[in-house]
């Protein structure tokens, strides 16, 4: 066990509960920090975690901050916070209520753990990432977006739901921003190493394609609110890599510099994790059809940039 520290900002909300709970459980720390407004929520769900943690004899010990004075020397602070949108409230509301959240957090995050490495939950996640991005100053292996791996775990099921084998076996692609312009790679997926291509017809892949695209809105529709268990332990498979310094490569939002032939826009692609964060981007050789859908998916995250920049809000001219 790496003896470090891991602080969750959000923690007393669904995705931040399941993300420190997994990493607490799998003792990949020796102290996670829970950070929330609400700091009695935040105290109770500690003693459970602690609890749970006894159970499991892990080592891990989860601690209820009082102020953000309590991440001091993380190595990871996750950001979980932010508002859902709400009825009558447009998506632009969203994007300025969340970018003063993060840029709020940031401002901490630089204060008390101005080494620490930033992994950015809050949607719209790759706005959201960039401003984190911005506001901190950190570089850009310091600053990622949890977004492909959980996009890639949503694919993953369904192409076992379509297969009915192969479970544990299956490896899906899925890059681009997360929202409605994420690409999911067939060409990239497979089965004990067999492309998915070669197990599935052309109209199987299209709707694997399609559930991908729309498997947090199904959850929704369930639910009545977001998913939290799979963006929560796909986070926590971000924070394992680094603290292992494992370089595994996942998709994650990271800022583009010239790669893919994109310049300071942050999008999802596959990168290696290790103890710097995100260490190196692989570039993946796209068909125009990937490429074009790609474009659209950078597209859809400029916009809402181009909100924000309009207004001035990183203190640029109009």
């Amino acid at each position: 066990m790496s003896v470090s520290k891991v602080s969750v900002v959000g923690a007393g909300g669904n995705v931040g509960s399941i993300v420190a709970y997994s990493i607490a459980m799998q003792g990949l720390c020796h102290e996670v920090i829970l950070v929330d407004r609400d700091t009695e929520r935040a105290k109770g769900k500690a003693l459970d975690m602690n609890q749970a943690a006894s159970a499991l004899r892990s080592h891990s010990v989860v601690r209820a901050a009082d102020s953000y004075e309590d991440i001091k020397d993380s190595k990871i602070v996750v950001i979980t916070a932010g508002f859902p949108r709400k009825p009558g409230m447009s998506r632009d509301d969203l994007l300025f209520k969340n970018a003063e959240i993060i840029d709020e957090i940031v401002e901490n995050v630089k204060k008390y753990a101005p080494d620490s490495i930033l992994i950015v939950v809050t949607n719209p996640l790759d706005t959201m990432t960039y401003v984190a991005l911005k506001k901190s100053g950190f570089p850009k292996n310091r600053v990622i977006g949890m977004a492909g791996i959980l996009d890639g775990a949503r694919m993953t099921h369904f192409i076992y739901e379509k297969l009915g084998f192969g479970a544990g076996q299956i490896r899906a692609t899925v890059i681009g921003g997360h929202g409605d312009f994420m690409v999911p790679l067939p060409r990239y997926s497979t089965v004990a190493g067999v492309p998915i291509t070669d197990l599935l017809i052309p109209e199987e892949l299209s709707e694997i394609v399609h559930l991908t695209k729309n498997g947090g809105a199904q959850i929704v529709k369930l639910l009545g609110t977001s998913a939290y268990f799979a963006p929560g332990r796909a986070t926590a498979i971000m924070v394992e890599a680094i603290l292992k310094d494992s370089k595994k490569i996942y998709p994650c939002s990271t800022l583009l510099e010239g790669e893919y032939g994109y310049h300071d826009i942050t999008n999802g692609v596959p990168v290696m994790l290790g103890a710097d964060g995100a260490e190196k981007i692989i570039e993946l050789q796209l068909t125009p059809r990937e490429r074009e859908m790609f474009n659209k998916s950078v597209k859809s995250v400029q916009s809402l940039l181009d909100v924000l920049k309009n207004s001035n809000y990183f203190g640029e001219e109009k």
